[in-house]
């Protein structure tokens, strides 16, 4: 099996560009799912959900987040999952999966290990 990541954020997000070189730099192919052109599913936000719970997924600091006005929302978890569906650039990105294995945010120690075990 060759090792592979899937990755998802937007061309604009710092964190995303900074995911996308460290995989490079180590010649491991990455699978780039613009957010801005493409929504996640709700099977694979469910995915990230089950294992660091629907608020990590969200970006309280997003621009987007604030435009909204979703400080002040409280919505069920699966409604959440809606809104981030239909608005992606209220997700904290980049978003990492190999395997089963997955990452919200800039994560290098633990790609790092990916990468070496």
């Amino acid at each position: 099996m060759t090792f592979s990541v899937q990755i998802f954020g937007t061309k604009k997000s710092a964190d995303t560009r900074k995911a996308q070189r460290f995989f490079a730099e180590r010649r491991i192919p990455v699978h780039f799912v613009d957010l801005a052109e493409r929504a996640a599913s709700l099977g694979e936000l469910r995915r990230f959900a089950q294992k660091f719970g629907v608020r990590a997924l969200i970006d309280g600091d997003a621009r987007r987040y604030r435009e909204l006005g979703l400080g002040t929302a409280v919505l069920s978890d699966e409604r959440w999952l809606e809104t981030l569906i239909a608005e992606p650039l209220v997700l904290r990105m980049p978003l990492v999966r190999h395997g089963n294995q997955l990452t919200i945010g800039l994560s290098e120690a633990e790609w790092r290990e990916w990468t070496t075990s």
